[in-house]
This record gives structure tokens, sequence and C-alpha cells, in this order.
């Protein structure tokens, strides 16, 4: 049986995308457990290839047949697991029998706090789907209140679950820590709030948080068309944050804040920021200010606006973009604000202000999964935070 933690204490902040050969390699143990580093091999091969008999997972994994037979009884028997049938083209002999996953066999909850005005969450199946959907108003609520407000939308959604819960994902602007404790997110009122340990106690599940762009990254990444060798995503929401991916790995850096393009300082002296600084990125760029913005021009001017705003982006992202090598810039967002006049605009500038072998490389694009990124990123890092399955 797959040891699933309850101890929301075990609950991580960041989850590393691991490369999908890590299935082969015997020097990085996902667990301590061995077994469960087995099991979860034989998932990540079945999430990967598909259905595989018993003896393709053998020689994918490298494991003994014995060894895979009794992995796969135990899967069997957790009904993560089910047998579809004989393997179409079998040789002479007892036809091989082929196993799948069971995408419903366990749901996830999945949290996105990345609007300024709702929360949304999501039970999710273990390939990313939304089973259901619901979502609460944020109104003015902040600290213990948003806090409450969370709590309450992860049990609605366990409530109505007709199958078990595997864990709940959520996906929160600012700096959170690999326990998931959210070091600062000041449009929500946080400060060192330990919202996994909160979270966990009072609904009694394990909990996986990251910071809303790095696991909308991962999301990319997963389910969808992002570059895990090279990838910046920005969301832009209630605030402007980013994630980084190099090399299939999730950056954070010492201080958890790689990333955070939003308040990089664009207008010095300019608008105040929730931060504490002036002129942030994020008082040029996210939803709200944006909004004011465009309210407050003609109608006529609205692209010209959205374009200044894009260079504006574009000049803080090429620098990270050359430094980094990044291939793939993603922006996650409402499409009729960043798709089109900005999206060109940031496009522009980050090729007039790259290297033209970095211009000619890069691909700058809204995210593929649109409006649901961060939904499933928090349910890609629970999928692997239980199961060991990128």
């Amino acid at each position: 049986m797959i040891e699933r933690t309850t101890d929301s204490g075990d609950a991580r902040g960041t989850t590393p995308l691991r490369p999908r050969s890590s299935r082969r390699s015997t020097e990085k143990m996902l667990p301590a457990d061995t077994r469960r580093h087995h099991l979860s091999l034989l998932l990540q091969c079945l999430a990967d290839e598909g259905p595989l008999s018993r003896a393709d997972l053998a020689r994918a994994t490298s494991l003994t047949r014995v060894t895979v037979s009794d992995l796969v009884t135990e899967l069997l028997t957790d009904g993560l697991v089910a047998e579809l049938g004989t393997k179409p083209g079998a040789r002479p002999g007892k036809p091989a029998t082929l196993l799948g996953l069971v995408d419903d066999a366990v749901l996830i909850v999945a949290l996105d706090l990345s609007d300024d005005t709702v929360l949304h969450g999501a039970l999710m199946d273990l390939r990313g789907e939304i089973v259901t959907r619901h979502a609460v108003e944020l109104g003015t609520a902040r600290g213990e209140a948003a806090v409450d407000l969370v709590v309450a939308l992860v049990q609605r959604l366990v409530d109505v679950s007709e199958r078990p819960v595997l864990g709940v994902g959520i996906g929160t602007p600012g700096v959170v820590d690999e326990l998931g404790v959210v070091r600062q997110a000041p449009n929500l009122g946080w400060y060192e709030l330990p919202l996994a340990a909160a979270v966990g106690e009072r609904v009694g599940l394990p909990v996986s948080i990251s910071n809303d762009a790095n696991i909308a990254a991962l999301a990319e990444c997963t389910f969808g068309a992002g570059n895990p060798d090279g990838l910046l995503l920005v969301a832009v929401g209630h605030g402007v944050g980013g994630g980084i991916l190099m090399d299939g790995a999730m950056l954070g850096g010492p201080l958890l804040s790689a990333g955070e393009v939003g308040h990089v300082v664009v207008d010095p002296g300019g608008a105040p920021c929730a931060c504490g600084n002036r002129g942030c990125l994020e008082t040029v760029l996210a939803v709200p200010r944006l909004r004011d913005r465009l309210a407050a021009v003609a109608p006529d001017a609205v692209e010209s606006e959205l374009r200044t705003v894009g260079t504006t982006l574009g000049a803080v992202l090429a620098p990270i973009v050359t430094t980094l090598g990044i291939t793939d810039v993603v922006l996650y967002g409402p499409a009729e604000l960043l798709d089109g006049p900005l999206l060109g605009a940031v496009r522009a500038a980050v090729a007039e202000r790259s290297m033209p072998v970095i211009a000619e490389n890069l691909d700058v694009r809204m995210a593929s999964l649109a409006s649901d990124v961060v939904l499933t990123g928090a349910a890609a890092q629970v999928r692997f935070a239980q199961l060991g399955v990128v």
C-alpha cells in the first residue's frame, strides 16, 4: 500500500519538476522508502507511456518481473491501476495483460488564490482533468478571514467528492517556503502564515502549497506545451509573479524569491506597492491597476496603453531571458488584457533588448492551459508529493 501522509507539517511549499528520465535512475530516490519509490516508478511509466504489460514495466524500470508483479498487486488493491485486457499482437503462450492508470481512483482538491476577487477551487483527477468546480468571493477578506474562506472552499470540495481525496494543492500569491509557510503575501494580508499546517489541521488531509506562478509553470510543463529546460511564466492577477524552470527544476533561490518580477521597480517614486516600495511592475501590470489605467483613457487610446505596459514588462524580462538562456516566455492571466497589443509589445521589447540568437529562438506566448493553469499545477503538485508522479 502506498502510504499517504496526513501530517500537514510534512507538506511542501515548492515542488521541483523532475526530468522524465528519473524513473530509470537509482541515484535520486523520491522518498526514503525503496518500496514507495518503486511504486512511483511504475505509476510514472503508466502516466508517461499509457497502458503497459507487467513485462513492459519490468523492462522500463529495470526491476525484476517478480518485484513488478508484487508491486502491481498492491496498485490493483489500491485501485490506482486496473487490468485493461489482453495486449494485442501477443506471441504464442499465455497472453500479456495490459495495465493502465485509473484516472479517477482518487481525486485532488486544487485551489487557485491568484484572482483579485474570487478564490477558485476544483476537484481534479490524476490526469489533471476537472471533475467539478466551486468558487467563493474574496471580497475584502484578508488575514485570518481569508484563511477561513480557503478552508471553507476546501471542505466544500471534499464534501462533494465521490472518491477518496488524495490531498490538497494550493497556489497562492507571495513568497512560500518549502514547509508551506507563506512568508509574505501582502495582497492577502498574510505574513509568516503556516498555511499548509492551518488548512491541513482543519480538513485532515495532506496539503501542498506553492507560489501560484511557480505551480503555473509546473502545470505548463507537466500538462501543457511548456519547455522545462528553460521556461519563464509570468502570472498576472491580483499581483504579478513569475516562475522559472531551468533544466527541469524550479528555481527558488536562498530567499525563495526567484521569479518575483512583479516587485522590480520600473517607475521610481511611482505609485505605492503592497510590498512597501513605489513604482513596482505590479503597480502597472496587476489586473486591478491595469483595468483602472485603461478606464482612465479614451477608448481609442487603450491599445497604446497596452503596448506601453507590454514594453515595460518586456524591458523587465529581457535581462532575465538573456542571463538564463530562457527559450519559452509564457504569460498567464486575463486574455482580454494580455493577449494582443500587450503580448506583441512584450515580444518586441524582449527581442530589441536581447542578442539576435536569443531573440530568434525565443517563444513569447500565452499559457496553453488558459484559465486553469494554477489549478492544474496545484493538482500536479499533489500528484508528485503523494504518488511521486511528475
